[in-house]
């Protein structure tokens, strides 16, 4: 409707209704309406046709995601004997070997962890085992949930204090003895003959580190400490390719100023990607009572950093992480 047309029909009006009617035209036109519902057209044809082919992939997915719910059924199928067993047992040993079988299949699933070393875990007596630190430490919860399976016993660990106040993780750990690490708790747990999984670098190095590695100890010696005076062996640990399942923004100023003000880990998390997870354990750096904590720190981190520089390849990256899935077995030197 031209100009000319919309002003005629306004003058004409002869009631409301014609006039009302007579507005809405204009509108319509004003607006571009008209070309609005070409463009829906458009899209509902664009829909019809796509959305059988959309079916047609996202089917597959559905399929894979049934396998793997399978393959991970199977996981826990051929564990029932334990299972059963450590019921009869306890009530918690039966739901950590449940859970740990759980994880022990996803850690095979999504990432074909494997674990070097594990002979060096003691079967009885106890050991401080010192890792470093992802940005989600998914690579230590496949590690504890192999010492479950393979060596019977439960490693306890020291996570950061911000851990204990998330809603409903509590009954969480006190099943698998999280503390959250004061010296005297962890020496407790030490003379009583338990494993202990600390991580110096903590939350500053989840946030911080990056493809690099760079280990963000610090001067924290507290560990060392710990190992001394309850006179245990140190066992340093490291997971190939930890950085490329999950990394962190923490290395933007802001996150890097939220943390460092409010001690508030707030930076966030991505990724979640299926690359190769491979844990290596180090020899372990036996009791020494004449050397002190600043030196036996200074030792653990050269062994971690060892351990870095022989199974990581730095700067890291994700897609040859992935390619890494198809490798064959790996040479462990």
């Amino acid at each position: 409707m031209s100009d000319t047309g919309n002003q005629s029909c306004l003058m004409g009006a002869e009631d409301t209704v014609s006039f009302l009617v007579c507005v809405f035209h204009v509108w319509e036109e004003w607006a571009g309406l008209g070309q609005v519902e070409d463009y829906l057209s458009v899209l509902e044809y664009l829909l019809w046709v796509f959305t059988p082919l959309a079916i047609v992939f996202i089917l597959p997915f559905l399929i894979v995601i049934l396998l793997y719910l399978s393959i991970l059924f199977l996981h826990v199928y051929k564990r029932k004997n334990q299972l059963r067993e450590a019921y009869c047992n306890n009530l918690w040993d039966g739901a950590r070997k449940t859970l740990a079988t759980l994880w022990d299949g996803h850690g095979a699933i999504w990432h074909g962890y494997e674990i070097y070393g594990m002979e060096k875990i003691p079967d009885k007596g106890a050991a401080l085992i010192v890792y470093y630190h992802g940005a989600i430490p998914i690579d230590y919860y496949y590690f504890l949930a192999n010492v479950i399976i393979q060596k019977g016993r439960t490693c306890h660990s020291v996570a950061d204090h911000f851990l204990f106040k998330i809603p409903g993780f509590k009954l969480l750990l006190e099943v698998f003895s999280v503390i959250h690490g004061p010296q005297e708790e962890c020496v407790r747990a030490l003379r009583s003959g338990h494993l202990l999984g600390i991580s110096p670098g903590g939350v500053r190095e989840a946030l911080f580190s990056d493809e690099t590695y760079p280990l963000l100890w610090g001067k924290r010696k507290g560990f060392a400490q710990v190992a001394i005076d309850s006179k245990v062996p140190v066992i340093p640990m490291f997971t190939q390719n930890v950085r490329e399942g999950f990394r962190s923004l923490g290395t933007l100023r802001f996150f890097r100023w939220v943390y460092e003000r409010f001690r508030l880990p707030a930076a966030p998390v991505y990724g979640g990607f299926p690359v190769k997870f491979r844990t290596f354990l180090g020899d372990p750096i036996p009791y020494d009572p004449n050397i002190n904590a600043t030196e036996l720190a200074e030792k653990v981190q050269q062994a971690v950093q060892s351990l870095i520089d022989q199974h990581q390849q730095i700067p890291g990256n994700i897609l040859r992480a992935l390619l890494e899935r198809f490798h064959s077995k790996y040479k462990c030197d």
